[in-house]
């Protein structure tokens, strides 16, 4: 049976025989979603028996249940390539708003481009259209086919079923969904935007909040811009340069240094420094 047959197996056996669908708790174990390994790589702390999405043993931006380790820098930026396309792809298709994020944005802000030094991907997702995705798409898998890829890659579609919970003191479930690649365990991170219940209490009105800690004012994010980013439709936060100032400072916007790189405006890319030998 694949994948597919048995995650949509999984699906349908959690959803009433009548009636809209319900959200529930839906723990994708090793043994409910894995593939091709003979053993789950992810990392469970005792201390964190809350925590629902786990990273693997190897490096933080793997899922353990689908990867055993860490791809090489071109493998990585082909599978995170394929992964920001496929999920832009896939919520354009049923409809629904989400925005690039956090270093996904400043990516494409320089040149519409993940940086070539990434290893993760962010997006934003509005609170409507997350309800939408947990009620209706948890633990769905996506198939697509792609160039040089023989069969094609699944993607995993998978909510945290604390994303109701709004409290950022729920520091173990900040994120509230992931877009996973079963055939390496790389990930998008999804958070959800919602309004900031405590600051309008305060009189601060339009106030939003992501359970990782991120504020916003609602004309900063919306109305959404339409864009591309890595050749596929996206959106990104209207005030976008106000929004990566105020997360990463004012010379993310104009510094063409970094990470061992340097940004050709010319080529519109960041390329690598390679030192001199005798550079000290």
């Amino acid at each position: 049976m694949s994948l597919l047959s048995v995650l949509l197996h999984f699906f349908l056996a959690l959803q009433p025989a009548v009636g809209a669908p319900t959200l529930a708790k839906r723990d994708a174990d090793f043994e409910s979603v894995n593939t091709h390994l003979d053993k789950n790589y992810n990392k469970k702390s005792a201390k964190q028996v809350d925590k629902y999405f786990h990273e693997s043993t190897f490096n933080q931006h793997y899922d353990g249940r689908f990867g055993s380790a860490s791809l090489n820098d071109e493998d990585r930026r082909s599978h995170l390539r394929a992964l920001i396309q496929t999920w832009l792809s896939s919520m354009h298709d049923i409809g629904m708003e989400t925005w690039l994020a956090h270093g996904t944005l400043l990516g494409w802000y320089w040149n519409r481009k993940i940086m070539p030094w990434d290893a993760d991907l962010d997006v934003q997702i509005s609170e409507k259209s997350m309800s939408h995705l947990a009620d209706y798409y948890n633990m769905t898998v996506h198939h697509y086919k792609l160039p040089g890829v023989d069969d094609g890659r699944d993607f995993l579609l998978e909510i945290n079923p604390r994303w109701l919970n709004a409290s950022t003191a729920d520091r173990t479930n900040r994120i509230d969904g992931r877009w996973v690649d079963t055939s390496s365990g790389l990930y998008i991170d999804i958070t959800t935007l919602r309004h900031n219940e405590t600051a309008e209490a305060e009189g601060i009105e339009d106030a939003m909040m992501c359970k990782d800690l991120h504020s916003y004012m609602y004309e900063q994010i919306f109305p959404l811009r339409e864009t591309t980013f890595e050749g596929a439709a996206a959106r990104v936060p209207f005030a976008y340069a106000d929004v990566l100032t105020e997360e990463y400072g004012s010379e993310s916007l104009s510094k063409t240094e970094y990470h061992n790189h340097v940004f050709d405006p010319d080529a519109m890319e960041w390329l690598p420094v390679h030192k001199d030998e005798n550079e000290t």
